[in-house]
């Protein structure tokens, strides 16, 4: 059903299907020791933005405020709720 909606992935390990993480901050959050999106789900918007931060200026526009949200439905497997979540978003925010 994650097809059908849209998503690129079901699996656990893409980061991005959240929308605001792309490939390269997939990788720094996968360095920081976040790999699934229950461990996404799980952890401090503050602790996503200081590894953001530490990564340079270029990650500045990236605003991780709904990336455990997101990660938490879809690692409960609710794509239409992740769905009409997105909708509303720009970019993550």
């Amino acid at each position: 059903s994650a097809k059908k909606l849209g998503f690129s992935s079901s699996n656990p390990n893409d980061l991005k299907v959240v929308e605001g993480i792309g490939p390269k901050i997939e990788g720094l959050l996968k360095a920081g020791g976040i790999n699934t999106w229950t461990e996404l789900s799980n952890t401090d918007v503050n602790r996503i933005q200081t590894i953001l931060n530490e990564a340079g200026p270029r990650y500045k526009l990236a605003i991780p405020r709904t990336w455990p949200q997101q990660a938490g439905l879809a690692a409960k497997a609710e794509w239409k709720a992740l769905k009409a979540l997105q909708d509303e978003l720009r970019g993550g925010k």
